[in-house]
């Protein structure tokens, strides 16, 4: 079941330098929010705490509150590995194992799990394709190199891949940045399907596209030369868009910077 984000004071930090302060939002369940903002202004260090992936960076933490529906991530005995089952990510390149199957590389997450039944496996297999919209594209070469898929393919079969161990919140770190235009549109209808099960976090440095895929949009940005980055709002995409409440967000969707 798809369950809400909620930050509440995050601050992230990588050794001493003080990256992103004092976010605080709520994302709701089944629905699309959007992270906008210039580069370096920290949206994708945001999303990497929301499953605890920042942490693989050596000397990176974060203070504050992750908390996913009452559940807060960051508690004592809370499991890295576990968070980032339940919150699933989808990174800027698709990143298939490349010799792996097609098959293999979906179902990896739950062999990892020690799920070894060859029917439950292929059974999952088949709906997590269907869930990524690549199931007809790919079922007469399953035991194919996922490596071999194109680049919108391979991208597909990475959110199969996340949503093959039932997550409930999936996050996406600009998905389309290395696809055509046509895989592109791919990924944002699947965006569209998708969200009727999970919460979904994405980051893009397309305004179209977050216009076009979410229903809520939280504009980032650096809150000085050498300072942390910061949210400076967060709304229904419509008003951001066309009636923002701060300057800077207007600023920026309008092209004046960033």
């Amino acid at each position: 079941m798809a369950k809400s984000l909620t930050t509440t004071d995050l601050n992230i930090y990588y050794g001493d330098f003080h990256a992103v302060k004092d976010v605080s939002l709520r994302i709701a369940p089944k629905s699309v929010t959007a992270f906008i903002g210039p580069s370096g202004c920290g949206k994708s260090t945001v999303l990497r705490t929301l499953n605890r992936m920042h942490e693989v960076t050596p000397g990176a933490y974060a203070t504050g509150s992750v908390m996913l529906d009452d559940i807060d991530l960051y508690g004592a005995g809370v499991d890295p590995v576990g968070v980032r089952t339940t919150v699933g990510m989808v990174f800027q390149r698709p990143n298939p194992f490349p010799t792996m199957s097609i098959r293999d590389n979906v179902v990896a997450g739950l062999k990892l799990a020690g799920v070894r039944d060859k029917a439950r496996l292929d059974e999952v297999a088949e709906t997590s394709l269907r869930g990524a919209n690549l199931w007809n594209e790919v079922k007469d070469r399953l035991d194919k190199p996922g490596g071999g898929l194109s680049g919108g393919q391979q991208q597909r079969l990475c959110i199969a891949r996340a949503i093959a161990v039932s997550p409930q919140v999936l996050l996406m770190d600009e998905p389309c940045s290395a696809l055509d235009p046509i895989s592109t549109l791919a990924i944002e209808d699947l965006v569209a399907e998708l969200k009727s099960t999970y919460t979904i976090v994405i980051v893009t440095h397309n305004m179209q596209q977050a216009a076009r895929v979410s229903d809520r949009t939280a504009f980032f940005n650096l809150s000085g030369a050498g300072r942390p980055g910061e949210l400076v709002e967060i709304g229904d995409t419509a008003d951001v868009f066309s009636n923002p409440e701060c300057s800077q967000t207007e600023d920026y969707i309008s092209g004046r910077f960033g």
